[in-house]
């Protein structure tokens, strides 16, 4: 059975994140990716990645224009397992936390919340003023998931494609699809650091 995804990438820095999302997703049978891009979002695909328009939509199964309110991803009886907007602007989020649905990434958001759902937004900004601080919390009581890309560092990672590979796992892992990318954290003693944890 086909379980569908929708991906969305936004205005934020990052646009590594949704791509590396796509070229992962892409590779497992059963899921059916959604994509949707902002004008903006489109900016920092060409300015981080120089990655061609057509190469980023090739990898989604559908594509919807971010202005087509009127697409399938807005009707929550389009059965889908959830979405993930990565990288997520304050502006998306704020879109989101209040209920704006003036295009077709917010709206799309609205109905994952609304049929309960999982929305994973990865935002994306530093440092935060008290109106992104409270976005997010509106969202968390909402019932999404504020998945900021922090790298983690504990796995020694060797390049910025493994910090973003593990990152992406991770977020893989909140919409319920199986990744090899971030294997689970076997503890300090698997890992050979048992001595550095006494006090």
């Amino acid at each position: 059975m086909t379980r569908r995804l929708i991906v969305a990438i936004t205005g934020a820095s990052g646009a590594v994140y949704g791509v590396r999302l796509l070229q992962v997703l892409r590779t497992v049978p059963d899921v059916e990716t959604h994509l949707m891009v902002t004008p903006a979002g489109w900016m920092n695909v060409e300015q981080e990645l120089a990655m061609p328009k057509r190469e980023v939509e090739a990898l989604a199964h559908v594509v919807h224009a971010v202005r087509d309110v009127g697409a399938t991803v807005a009707s929550g009886s389009f059965a889908t397992e959830g979405m993930v907007v990565a990288p997520c602007s304050m502006r998306t989020l704020a879109a989101v936390a209040h209920g704006l649905s003036d295009n077709l990434v917010a709206r799309a958001a609205d109905v994952v919340l609304k049929e309960r759902r999982r929305l994973v937004l990865m935002v994306r900004e530093t440092p935060l003023n008290l109106a992104h601080l409270r976005n997010m919390v509106a969202v968390t009581e909402m019932g999404g998931v504020v998945f900021p890309p922090v790298p983690a560092f504990y796995n020694r990672p060797a390049s910025v494609d493994a910090l973003v590979d593990h990152t992406v796992g991770r977020v893989l892992d909140l919409v319920g699809v199986q990744q090899a990318l971030s294997p689970a954290w076997p503890g300090l003693r698997a890992a050979g650091l048992a001595d550095v944890a006494s006090d």
